[in-house]
């Protein structure tokens, strides 16, 4: 009788204050496209710093804390939980690079890792090289860029930005004296590159508006910022720059590039004066990456090889007409990266859906790291040495925390350096890990990787949370995360679902995912879905859905097609006011995304975005619980799609009992907040979230 009353009082409480939930005001704005007029009552809200917004965003924060206020108990429990698997003081695997050994380090209590060094061996002094803890103090958002040390030893440059919109300071210090320089480099991608005179650096800077990366810059230590060089400008909208040192030391790379064409340029490290050469003119169409090992380039090109090949060529002549194939295309292999050794090239290629690690020896012969679970991460490590006859690599799964290896090529044999502790009764063998395959609508099989307690039995009853992104290429893999313990002991299923727009199974995986086949992603995941709860997994009372940025564009699409499969979502930072986004070239990230989601200039483009574009398709439909996540600074998804996007969802639900939740951090852009620990307290959010649905 005592749990019925609470009960009773609980859904009063809940019914009293949906009436209490935010309604925003309407304010007609028409927007004109071909033969088509969309309306938009919310498009104000894109107006930033105005008080209206202000005042709106403050009462859904207000409105989602009192909704959630029954779970702060279960908040707090959550959150000591998560940071109790955190062992305080935790030092990364050190790496030998130019006479020093560098590390980094968390100490107890600390919100951010310190970097240090160490002179010739580990039983030197320790010097620090940057203390986080000290630059962050006193700031609500922090975040280190790149770090990079001059190659005489002397100085460092490093970025920060202290807003979360990705616009980095740079600036300078001097490692023997612990001074800074004068200058601060403003509104940088992240970080300076060293020319081999010690006071030359070159960096890429941001236009303000769209925050693209546009202009590369060259800078002499110790002058004013103002005076620095233009380098290269990029004119194109639809390119982004990015700069970088090669392991040879010998040259600095300029890469300029859009969704699907790349160009490089490089200097000479020794001449930092001279002007930039084109490696290869961009063609439509055509993606490379070049490294420098002797006196050849290696080059790996998608020409003529959709899951690309591996090419070389000499320094003096860099046509396609020069190069030599080292590694041919294969249909069922997807070569994504590569690493150049003196005695062999370290090969990262994926097959099946699986990273694979390949040693590829100067004779010929070739040889594969093994890995013994279903569905894993691996990936190359630090490999600073042409001379090294080892190989740092990365492993994790679902059930194994980050691990660090080092594999011998003249023994074949890997040894452990470090697997990252989790402090508590975890055992990774008390974990189930299956990688299975549901079939698609159009027959396609779909890799899933699941992980779930081992006592766990499969009758359809369980809670599972099914994770999705699907977008840009970008391959999901199945990698250890600690937090996600807390839902795995509580009875929870967590699958991966590797739909395609990712590049899981080969290069076509990811085109039969983008333009005008975007829609293939979303009924992937809604199939994979509907396949966890056929095979007993789970079932629609207890299945819950994540996705973020693109993954927040397809829990907004899935949304639409199938209202209700789920219990409840949480869209982070969710991409869904498409139409209006792709549509304004001044907000970032749009021009140079064309060849991901279309030109919605191009009327057949625009008719098939506007298919599924999240808010644009919102229809009177009775939506499931959904949670909100977003950073009013994020720089890649704008703070008022998500905003914008729950106002016109309350406008047009048929159902009224439903949670319709906002949380957006007021000091945080696209990645959340900052720091080791304060970034726990919105996953407790979010897992109270689920828990409170399973509750009621």
């Amino acid at each position: 009788m005592k749990i019925s009353f609470l009960l009773f009082l609980t859904n009063i409480y809940f019914i009293m204050a949906k009436i209490n939930e935010p309604v925003a005001p309407k304010k007609e704005h028409l927007m004109k496209e071909f033969n088509n007029t969309r309306k938009d009552n919310y498009y104000w809200m894109n107006e930033r710093d105005s008080k209206e917004v202000l005042d709106y965003i403050n009462e859904e924060n207000n409105y989602t804390s009192e909704i959630m206020k029954d779970t702060e108990d279960l908040q707090n429990e959550l959150f000591t939980e998560i940071t109790g698997r955190i062992k305080e003081r935790e030092e990364t695997v050190p790496y030998f690079y130019n006479g020093y050994w560098y590390y980094s380090r968390y100490e107890e209590g600390k919100e951010y890792q310190i970097s240090f060094r160490k002179k010739e061996t580990l039983e030197a002094e320790e010097e620090v090289l940057i203390d986080q803890n000290i630059l962050a103090e006193g700031k609500s958002y922090f975040a280190l860029g790149n770090i990079q040390v001059s190659p005489n030893n002397k100085l460092v440059a490093y970025g920060f930005d202290e807003v979360s919109r990705r616009q980095y300071k740079v600036r300078f210090k001097n490692l023997n004296t612990n001074q800074y320089f004068p200058e601060t480099i403003e509104n940088t991608s992240g970080g300076a590159v060293w020319a081999n005179d010690n006071e030359t650096v070159f960096y890429v800077v941001k236009d303000p508006q769209t925050l693209r990366t546009y202009k590369v810059m060259m800078h002499k230590l110790g002058t004013d910022p103002k005076e620095d060089k233009i380098v290269f400008e990029e004119n194109d909208d639809t390119f982004d720059l990015y700069i970088g040192r090669s392991k040879s030391e010998k040259y600095i790379w300029i890469y300029s590039e859009s969704t699907l064409t790349s160009e490089i340029m490089y200097l000479d490290a020794d001449n930092p004066n001279n002007s930039p050469k084109i490696f290869l003119k961009r063609e439509k169409g055509h993606e490379y990456s070049v490294s420098h090992r002797g006196d050849e380039f290696y080059i790996k090109t998608n020409w003529n090889a959709k899951n690309f090949r591996l090419m070389k060529c000499n320094l003096s002549n860099t046509s396609k007409e020069n190069w030599v194939e080292v590694i041919p295309h294969r249909e069922d292999t997807l070569i994504e990266d590569f690493d150049l050794f003196n005695d062999f090239i370290l090969i990262e290629e994926r097959n099946e859906g699986l990273v694979k690690l390949k040693v590829l020896y100067k004779d010929g012969r070739e040889e594969y790291i093994k890995f013994d679970e279903p569905t894993y991460y691996a990936g190359s490590g630090i490999n600073p040495s042409f001379d090294s006859k080892v190989i740092r690599y990365t492993y994790s799964s679902l059930s194994t925390p980050t691990s660090f290896f080092e594999y011998n090529t003249e023994n074949k044999s890997s040894v452990l350096l470090k697997e990252k502790e989790i402090l508590g009764d975890f055992d990774k063998k008390d974990y189930q890990v299956e990688r299975i395959y549901a079939t698609s609508r159009d027959g396609v099989k779909i890799p899933i990787s699941v992980v779930y307690k081992k006592d766990l039995v499969k009758d359809g009853n369980n809670p599972l949370i099914l994770y999705g992104y699907g977008s840009y290429g970008i391959s999901i893999d199945a990698a250890f995360n600690f937090d996600r313990l807390s839902l795995l002991n509580r009875g929870f299923v967590y699958a991966i679902a590797h739909i395609r727009g990712g590049e899981e199974m080969g290069r076509q995986w990811y085109e039969d995912g983008k333009l005008l086949r975007k829609k293939n992603t979303f009924n992937d995941f809604i199939d994979c879905a509907k396949f966890m709860v056929e095979s007993k997994y789970t079932n629609s009372d207890k299945m819950f859905a994540i996705g973020g940025s693109a993954g927040g564009l397809l829990m907004g699409a899935v949304l639409i097609e199938e209202p209700t499969l789920f219990k409840g979502m949480l869209a982070a930072v969710p991409f869904v006011d498409v139409m209006t986004t792709m549509l304004d070239e001044s907000i970032p990230l749009t021009t140079s995304e064309y060849d991901e989601w279309g030109n919605p200039n191009n009327e057949e483009y625009y008719n098939y975005m506007l298919s599924y574009s999240p808010y644009d398709n919102i229809s009177e439909k009775p939506y499931t619980n959904l949670l909100i996540t977003s950073g009013y600074y994020d720089s890649q998804v704008q703070y008022w799609e998500p905003l914008k996007w729950i106002a016109k969802l309350r406008d047009y639900r048929t159902n009224n009992n439903n949670l319709l939740l906002l949380h957006m951090q007021m000091e945080a852009g696209h990645g959340g907040a900052s720091g080791r620990y304060r970034r726990y307290k919105e996953t407790a959010l979010e897992y109270a979230f689920f828990l409170k649905l399973l509750n009621n």
